[in-house]
């Protein structure tokens, strides 16, 4: 198969003047932005699944489906799966092929429009390797030298990037051409940081509980935040912006459930409150201790990725795939309150959130891979792109 980037054109006179070429993919929206958005906006596809699914079950068995999903606003969005990459310019009203190819992505990371890195792996390997981009997504390389086996990435600009293993934490100033261990408490089972002075911890130490701890100048000095002696994560996720902080711990995993805690700071971790303690007869009690706003999560079951927006919006994406259902929970008080929303059919969920409104949402299903949006902060989603296994 042929892998360069093609180009799927319609004859709609409102966005002749550069839907979506390789230069939208640059750091200006494009001319006919305006224009194309006064116009009506159905699901985007416009014969760009069909197209799609025909050159993949060429070669491949495995339908495709969505792996992360990722918007720098309202107009400019990516979403990345099995060998394939598509994108909008114009809010979801039309995707484009950005990228086909042996690349499989687990996460995409662009900072900007222009450059962007990814963790994905090459066809029948499937052991993960950082790669970059500089063209939008058009075209990937492997960056050289040694690159820690990382599980999730995080970079903030075209040079400055961190890496993340389960206990360990790396920085790049270089655009990930080279890395450094940042330091981190014993027992750390997850790490974030926001800057390269900033940054978080969970600490799980076995039989003395887990503790939240807080770095300001680069992990030289780590100070307690949060602690608890009660049911020990196994591991555990902080998200931080502004002032707003959130930490997602991580309970026991059985029969397709898992508990977790959700613990919110509006003072940057001075101060925490319990908003979800969710407790599952697969996973056991949930983590943590102290009184929770609320006893169950999004679609009561696994939590997934979170957005914060801004110092007091967040957003965590849910899903049972038992029950068959994917849902988001929200808060536009940095946690002091809490609103689990309604949910809709689907497996799992990723969530990519650009303010307090506008959202994106992929969610894979029996055999379906699917795209929705929100413009009422979650409360409601309209699909606007999706992948049906060749069994259907």
């Amino acid at each position: 198969m042929n892998w360069t980037k093609k180009l799927h054109h319609r004859t709609l006179t409102l966005l002749s003047a550069g839907l979506l070429a390789v230069s939208a993919w640059g750091a200006a929206a494009l001319p006919a932005q305006a224009a194309a958005k006064a116009a009506p906006c159905g699901t985007g596809d416009h014969g760009l699944l069909q197209q799609l699914q025909a050159q993949h079950s060429a070669t491949e068995s495995a339908p495709l489906s969505f792996s992360d999903i990722q918007f720098l606003n309202a107009d400019i969005g990516r979403a990345a799966g099995n060998g394939f990459m598509i994108g909008t310019s114009d809010g979801g009203c039309h995707f484009q092929e950005i990228y086909q190819g042996p690349w499989s992505f687990k996460q995409i990371d662009f900072p900007d429009n222009v450059r962007g890195w990814a963790l994905a792996s090459a066809q029948d390997t499937g052991q993960n390797s950082l790669i970059a981009t500089t063209d939008g997504g058009s075209t990937w390389k492997r960056l050289p030298g040694t690159v820690p086996a990382f599980e999730r990435i995080d970079f903030k600009d075209s040079k400055q990037g961190f890496g993340y293993s389960r206990t360990s934490a790396y920085y790049t100033k270089d655009g990930g051409l080279s890395w450094s261990q940042i330091p981190t408490p014993k027992n750390t089972r997850g790490a974030e940081f926001t800057s390269r002075s900033s940054g978080w911890a969970v600490v799980v130490a076995p039989g003395a509980g887990y503790q939240v701890m807080k770095t300001t100048d680069g992990g030289a000095k780590w100070q307690l935040s949060l602690k608890s002696s009660f049911a020990e994560p196994e591991s555990g996720r902080i998200y931080a912006s502004g002032d707003q902080v959130y930490a997602l711990l991580y309970g026991g995993t059985g029969m397709s459930q898992t508990s977790y805690s959700l613990y919110a700071s509006s003072n940057k971790g001075r101060s925490w409150s319990r908003v979800i303690a969710q407790d599952t007869a697969g996973g056991g009690p949930a983590p943590g201790s102290g009184p929770a706003q609320l006893k169950s999560g999004p679609a009561s079951g696994k939590p997934g990725n979170m957005v914060l927006v801004g110092s007091k919006a967040a957003f965590l994406a849910g899903f049972s795939p038992a029950a068959e259902k994917v849902a988001v929970g929200r808060s536009y008080n940095a946690g002091k309150q809490w609103t689990n929303l309604p949910s809709i059919p689907g497996y799992d969920n990723i969530i990519s959130f650009t303010s307090v409104k506008e959202g994106w949402m992929a969610v894979r299903g029996q055999n379906t891979s699917s795209l929705y949006a929100t413009e009422d902060g979650g409360s409601t989603w309209k699909l606007k792109f999706a992948f049906k296994g060749t069994e259907q």
